[in-house]
Parts: C-alpha cells; structure tokens; sequence
C-alpha cells in the first residue's frame, strides 16, 4: 500500500519477436517504464517512508551506480527528507543529471571512487561520524521488501492472463530484486524456475553460490555499470541461496546486441543491466521451447553518447568488426592495391592509421575492417595471406583493443 500513489504498475507485455524466435511465450516485465525508468524507485520508497521522526530529521545517505540514487532522490522531494547521495565518478552523465532534476534541492551529490564499492566505503564512513540514516541499494530488508512488490504484480498480471509461467530471469547485482521478487514469487508457485543472469565481467552472486560464502571479487568490469558490483549483500545472498535455481553470466557484447534489437526491433531502450534477461535467452533456448517465460526489463535510463560503444561492441561481438596490424610496403600504390585485390567488395575500412617512415621499406598500419557476414572473415585472411602481407588480428586481451573497444 505504500507504494500505491509512487510507483506505477509497470505493463507485462507479451513480445512476439522473441516468442517466435524461441519458440516459447516471453514476456517483458517493463520496470523501464517505471517512474524513474527502473524497479529501484519500490525499493527506496518502502524504506524511506518507514523512517520515523528522528530519522528523517537527521536526513539519509546512499550510494548507488545511478538508478537507486533516482529513486532515493524522488523519495526525498516526495518525502521532504534531506538526502545526500554518493556515485562512482564513472556514472554515466545522464544518471546524474536525472539524479539532480528528481531530487531538486533536497539532494546534494558526491562524486567519489571508480566503482560502487569505492564510492560505498566512502558513503558509510560518512554515515557513521554524522549518525545519518543509510539507505543501502539492495542489502536491506525494507528494501528487498520494496522490490519484492516486482513478484506480486507479475503473479497478479499472469493470472489476469489466464497463463502459468513457467521461468522467470532477473538481471543480478547486489541481489536486491532477485531476493525481493523471487520470496513473492517462489511462495506463490515453488515450481517457477527462477533463473538470474550476471554480467561476465562482475559475476558476484555467481562466485559466492559456488563457494556457498559470500566473497568479493578483485576487479569488475564496470561497463554494466547497474549490476557491477564486487559484493553481494548479506541478506541479498541468504535469501538468493535458497530461491536461485542458476545463474548465468553473459558477456558485454551479447548485452549490446541485444540493447540495439531491443531498439530497432521493439522500440525498447534499455541500460545495459536492464538487458540482461533477454539476452541470456539464448543460452536458455533448449529449456525454455513451449514454456512461458518473464523477463524483468529492469531499466532504461541509458546515455545517449554511450550508442557509439554499444554499437562498437555488438559488432565485435557478432564477429563483424576485426582490428589487425598490417605491415604495408611503403611504394607507391601499396594501399590503392590493398583495396583491389585484399579487401572484399562489401567489406569496409572503419579505421585507418598509418605514419609515413622515409627510411624504412616498410611500415606499420593500424586498420578496422567491418564484414557484412561473420563468414567473409576467413576468404579476407586468405587473400591478405596469399598476397604475402605481415599482420596481426588484434586479440580482446591486447591492451591496443582495450584502447580502441
């Protein structure tokens, strides 16, 4: 009931795309469509406005990677309450300004520390010297409680729809919604698969089930930056090891192809963690044929200036984009025959860096060829075989790769 005038009832839509492509019914959970654009706004709410007299006189502190500090934010214009929110510096710029213009002038923000953790360490240490209240993003149980509300209203939208679903995939940071919906969920039908899906490059739920304790990872990729956490909560890990049937972890690549067909195809703009449940259906797809399956779209508030990346990486992915080294004859024409007689008549040269040496025979060229098929790659390294050039296909590991992906 406390969120009833907050949060909306975000739709579940069928989406006939992905039911064809799987051979299954999927629906899409849109807490995209949420008041700020992610499931984070339930969790907030339910804890703040649980605050008594005191607490909200003293005010509250939070950390977040952008979308719990959008919903803290709302909380506190709503609430009244003053709030100070701490972010990673690396927060993508549209989270922040969508940060401010939420909370107006009862937020003040702290941009501190290269990842969650950083910025968490700094948040609590503050709380601490000025006794306000935390409100911790997902290890909470106020706010597990919040997210759980995600669970009671696909239960009551599938029945609506007269279906018995059969999995349900939720996109896994800290564990929050996972451990929240998946307590509704598992208590109205124990028989729902709940799967949870993580980001390759920060597999923290994933290492902790394994080891059966909760662990913290050395480094995380950050670029799915609404799950990239080196720790899972302690409530959020107890509760998660009772509900979780598996996990899967998918890379940033297969998270970027599915954001641009999400897009292109759907018209559904998403962040890159509120992809993660459409795409792990691929590693699903034997399971998942004649079955009805939910996935939780968890959010959209995705900056705009990050497509180019997004895009970048999609390709490299789908074995599109090739980055290579190329050792060119420095005569006359050496380029002009590259394109004739190398170069297939629909690849193309994204990428082009080379510097003239006027004492050397030959010289080196940093090239991006983008193919229209994954399968002209391998005729593309004949010819440039059978034409007697030395070069290099730049590997993911190479720090010149990292440079340019």
């Amino acid at each position: 009931m406390r969120l009833k005038n907050t949060a909306v009832l975000t739709p579940l839509q069928f989406n006939k795309r992905l039911s064809d492509k799987y051979k299954a019914k999927i629906y899409l959970k849109r807490e995209d469509l949420q008041l700020v654009r992610s499931y984070k706004l339930r969790g907030a709410f339910n804890k703040i406005s649980l605050l008594n007299k005191k607490e909200r006189k003293l005010g509250i502190v939070c950390v977040s990677a952008g979308n719990h500090a959008q919903g803290v934010a709302f909380s506190c214009e709503k609430l009244k309450i003053k709030g100070i929110i701490y972010m990673p510096k690396n927060t993508p710029k549209q989270k922040i300004d969508q940060v401010k213009i939420l909370g107006r002038k009862w937020i003040s923000i702290e941009l501190i520390g290269d990842t969650f953790d950083e910025a968490y360490m700094h948040a609590t240490k503050f709380c601490k010297g000025k006794k306000n209240v935390f409100v911790h993003p997902f290890d909470d149980i106020d706010v597990i409680a919040g997210q759980g509300t995600v669970g009671l209203e696909i239960c009551k939208q599938i029945k609506e729809l007269n279906e018995n679903f059969d999995y349900i995939i939720v996109p896994v940071g800290g564990g929050g919604l996972v451990a929240g919906l998946g307590t509704y969920i598992k208590a109205e039908n124990s028989e729902v698969k709940l799967i949870g899906v993580e980001p390759e490059g920060a597999p923290s739920m994933s290492k902790a089930l394994k080891a059966g304790k909760i662990i913290t990872l050395e480094k995380i990729d950050k670029f799915i930056d609404g799950a990239a956490v080196k720790t899972v909560g302690i409530h959020t890990f107890r509760i998660a090891k009772k509900l979780i049937d598996f996990i899967l972890l998918v890379s940033e690549g297969k998270v970027c192809e599915e954001m641009i067909s999400l897009y292109q195809s759907d018209g559904i703009i998403t962040e890159p963690a509120g992809s993660l449940s459409v795409a792990a259906l691929d590693d699903l797809k034997n399971k998942i044929k004649g079955k009805v399956v939910v996935c939780i779209i968890s959010g959209g508030n995705n900056d705009i200036s990050r497509y180019p990346e997004i895009v970048e990486k999609s390709l490299v992915y789908k074995g599109l984009k090739h980055y290579f080294m190329i050792e060119f004859s420095q005569k006359p024409g050496a380029l002009r025959d590259y394109l004739d007689n190398v170069l297939g008549l629909k690849d193309d040269i994204t990428l082009f860096e080379y510097i003239k040496k006027s004492n050397k025979e030959r010289g080196p060229a940093l090239v991006g060829i983008e193919l229209s098929d994954k399968k002209d790659l391998r005729p593309l390294l004949k010819r440039m075989d059978d034409a007697g050039l030395i070069y290099e296909i730049l590997e993911k590991e190479s720090p010149l790769f990292r440079f340019l992906v």
